[in-house]
């Protein structure tokens, strides 16, 4: 068989890629940030560049001692680019760290300009619609209108870090939101903000309760039909922690319906939107969390986490998709249904899956790393064919990203000390039509 991997960067830089939307929507560019490893905050740019031409543009620079990463394209042109922006002027009392950062978008019509997501308000009375921490991964949905990302929360973390519990957040087009900055670093956002999941900082064990919600991804194109037939709209899939009656923590696939109306955000459940100085933001009214996998009982229990990965949803929306461990311990793709039920096993492999993964646009075929080679699964008989050829050592795990043409994958390698981004084709016409012979 032949592969057709490319090498797309060769400066002597690392080039890091996020693990969703990180192709423009007309598959012509990929964007990145140039921070030399995954755990190491201190890129200064945000750039992208031509995949057959190979030219680069910088979309945003950071001055003034902040550092940028993680950065996502809007799926709908024009593009649009969502990216962490770290903390200007760092000092001893405000630096970045997870409840120190925001999210920020730049658009193609005004590159270097840098547009605030949520806003921070952390003085009390607290400001609905703005946050009072740090976001994270910031991803469009499908129809570029809105983002989820996850949070960490400044006034919780001063109280007692213990309290600063990980959850999931969106940013609503429903109107900016201004902070009456009492201090210093707070800012304005234009989006409104606000949390959608429910953690606590002591789960009851056996119980539902989670102490952590993260890895997020928004369920279908258009959301999910229920077993009733009545559509959902808008709705995420994340992983929570939950613990076991012996007290081990198991991560599980949990959903959370969101209203069907911007204004709907801005209506509060008997807890405060903005949270109060003893309890985190609460999620707007008529938010509904719940847990789709039941898995304390499996001998290898809970949605693995290593390798990293964030759950990703058929464009359907009827197959929300996750890593666990066979009855042997191998890490396979399984998917659940948003109405719940029983796990499906979509891969019967003799080697663990090592990557994040990523659907085409079709619903059919998955993108991710196994036995040190690319692979490109079909969803439907869990077939897997080779893209690259299987080497020493892996690709990188972080990001397996299809493109939305279906023409390419994009990944990483690391390549004499630098990580590089390759792209490699995925020729899904011609599987299509082997898979049929």
């Amino acid at each position: 068989m032949v592969f057709k991997e490319r090498q797309i960067t060769f400066d002597k830089r690392s080039h890091q890629i996020t693990n969703i939307n990180i192709w423009t929507p007309d598959s012509q560019w990929l964007v990145y940030d140039v921070r030399p490893n995954g755990t190491s905050f201190t890129g200064l740019t945000i750039e992208k560049i031509h995949v057959t031409d190979g030219n680069t543009e910088i979309i945003y620079q950071a001055t003034d001692g902040a550092h940028v990463g993680v950065v996502t394209v809007s799926p709908q042109k024009p593009a649009r680019y969502a990216f962490i922006h770290g903390p200007e002027h760092p000092d001893d009392h405000w630096q970045y760290d997870f409840h120190h950062r925001r999210g920020v978008i730049v658009s193609d019509n005004q590159l270097n300009v840098a547009a605030n997501i949520d806003a921070l308000d952390i003085t009390p009375p607290y400001t609905a619609g703005a946050l009072r921490g740090g976001t994270h991964v910031h991803v469009f949905s499908p129809d570029s209108s809105r983002l989820s990302f996850t949070y960490n929360d400044h006034v919780m973390h001063e109280l007692n870090p213990a309290l600063d519990l990980r959850n999931v957040a969106v940013a609503i087009p429903l109107k900016t939101v201004t902070s009456a900055k009492k201090h210093p670093r707070e800012y304005d956002g234009s989006y409104f903000s606000v949390v959608v999941s429910c953690t606590t900082a002591h789960p009851t064990p056996g119980s539902d309760e989670i102490s952590r919600a993260y890895e997020e991804g928004w369920v279908g194109q258009q959301g999910y039909r229920k077993e009733n037939g009545q559509w959902q709209r808008w709705a995420l899939a994340f992983i929570g922690d939950t613990y076991s009656a012996n007290g081990e923590k198991i991560p599980e696939v949990y959903l959370v319906d969101l209203p069907a109306h911007d204004e709907d955000y801005a209506i509060e459940s008997p807890q405060p939107l903005a949270g109060t100085e003893t309890t985190l933001p609460a999620p707007p009214n008529g938010v509904k969390q719940q847990r789709l996998t039941f898995t304390h009982q499996n001998r290898w229990p809970g949605v693995v986490t290593t390798p990293r990965h964030w759950l990703r949803v058929s464009p359907d929306g009827s197959k929300i998709c996750f890593l666990m461990k066979d009855n042997i311990g191998i890490v396979q793709l399984w998917y659940v249904s948003p109405n719940g039920g029983i796990p499906v096993q979509i891969t019967h492999d003799n080697h663990d899956i090592q990557s994040a993964f990523s659907w085409d646009s079709k619903g059919h075929f998955i993108a991710f790393v196994c036995d040190n080679s690319l692979m490109l699964c079909d969803s439907h008989s869990g077939k897997i064919q080779r893209l690259t050829a299987r080497t020493e050592i892996a690709p990188c795990a972080d990001a397996i990203v299809i493109s939305p043409d279906d023409k390419y994958v994009a990944f990483m390698r690391d390549i004499g000390g630098y990580r590089q981004i390759f792209i490699a084709e995925t020729g899904i016409t011609d599987f299509q039509l082997n898979a049929g012979k």
